[in-house]
């Protein structure tokens, strides 16, 4: 990952997830992503059905996008965390995505509710909530200085 792909996703957490359905074609939904510790992660749940598709095909394409023309592709390959870290990743994943966002110290926002850490960390529990981390394998789009191109 180069520095511009990086600064991009420092400033940039909306993506939309694309993953294969077994007959190939695309599965979008929209999806928010983080840089944590240098690291693409996402999180998901062991009944969503791009888990499913992502355990049997682990290839996804991220469209990270912001409110303005700048865009970025990224291809990849998708490993799932859902060992039993996984509730204190998904913390770690939203105390990032909520950077410089009004949150009082110790409490995520949860589908616009604060939520002490604690609380949130048993709602991962009971959410089976899991980690999507992805791999970079080719990254194009316009989002640095200069117009990037897949190689």
């Amino acid at each position: 990952m180069d520095d511009q792909v990086r600064a991009y996703l420092k400033q940039n957490h909306s993506a939309a997830m694309i993953s294969l359905r077994r007959d190939g074609t695309p599965h979008a939904v929209r999806v928010g992503i983080a840089l944590v510790v240098g690291k693409i992660w996402s999180s998901g749940t062991q009944t969503r059905l791009r888990t499913r598709h992502l355990r049997r095909d682990p290839r996804s394409t991220l469209f990270v996008f912001e409110g303005q023309w700048r865009w970025l592709a990224l291809e990849c390959r998708v490993t799932i965390l859902d060992g039993p870290e996984a509730p204190q990743q998904n913390l770690r994943l939203f105390q990032v995505m909520q950077q410089g966002m009004p949150v009082e110290p110790g409490h995520v926002i949860w589908y616009g509710q604060p939520l002490t850490h604690d609380q949130f960390l048993d709602r991962m529990v009971q959410e089976q909530r899991l980690i999507y981390e992805f791999e970079i394998q080719r990254a194009y789009g316009m989002y640095g200085e200069t117009p990037a191109r897949a190689g």
